[in-house]
């Protein structure tokens, strides 16, 4: 399985082919807001696009969205991504799970549709929020305040949003899928606490899609391939065979 240390814009992804047909073909288009899209490949202005929107983990920002939506798919969504609050060492941006930080990236991810569905043809019922670690469960904490705007919310590595009653709106949180990735040896997410997450969800009657992944804190080709996948089943209302993701040459 290929392993993905660090999504953070210092860290680039093994491979110089991936980041410089990203860098060529998907020039990345930074907001004020520090929003940035991803237009896919051979985009067809008549086609309404399904909508992936990035949150990236603590330390990191929007740019990751340039590395990850190429490694998902360069051809089935549009994506765009936001940036969390700064860091006070000046090096990447962070989630805050409190109430003022919910507001703070509910205002962002706001912004950042309003941004796509100006610039891009969006599917307004193929909406979908993602994240990795912190900006996974906030993906998660978003999708839960608002249910009903989304197709689905998924997390690799980020535990389920506990306080600010994440459940608030559980009937409608019931219709809304969910796709959690946990990483079998998380230092930060335990398999415990995973545990007690599914009792939860079996008590509340909430819907999931559960995978566990054989690597530590960290983000695998395998897990975003996945990702793509699961995205497409409920696009398509078909479901897909699975299959083990494509390794490009200079990573083996």
């Amino acid at each position: 399985m290929n392993r993905i240390n660090s999504l953070a814009p210092s860290v680039p992804f093994p491979g110089k082919k991936t980041t410089v047909t990203t860098a060529r073909k998907h020039r990345p288009i930074l907001a004020p807001t520090g929003i940035q899209t991803f237009a896919p490949l051979h985009y067809e202005p008549n086609y309404s696009y399904p909508l992936l929107v990035w949150i990236h983990d603590d330390g990191g920002d929007a740019r990751e969205l340039q590395k990850v939506m190429p490694l998902i798919s360069m051809r089935n969504y549009v994506g765009v991504s936001i940036s969390g609050e700064i860091l006070a060492s000046g090096r990447g941006f962070a989630w805050r799970q409190s109430a003022e930080g919910t507001i703070a990236a509910e205002n962002q991810l706001s912004d950042a549709l309003d941004l796509a569905t100006q610039k891009f043809r969006i599917h307004n019922q193929r909406i979908f929020v993602a994240g990795n670690g912190a900006g996974g469960t906030m993906a998660l904490r978003l999708a839960l305040r608002n249910p009903a705007r989304f197709a689905g919310a998924l997390t690799l590595g980020g535990n389920f949003p506990t306080g600010q009653s994440p459940l608030s709106m559980l009937t409608a949180a019931r219709r809304m899928p969910m796709f959690i990735a946990h990483c079998r040896d998380s230092e930060r997410y335990p398999v415990e606490q995973l545990c007690d997450e599914l009792r939860l969800f079996h008590t509340a009657g909430l819907g999931a899609t559960i995978r566990q992944y054989p690597c530590g804190d960290e983000v695998t080709t395998q897990m975003l391939h996945d990702v793509d996948v699961w995205l497409m089943e409920r696009v398509t209302g078909m479901p897909c065979e699975p299959t083990p993701a494509p390794v490009p040459e200079e990573w083996n």
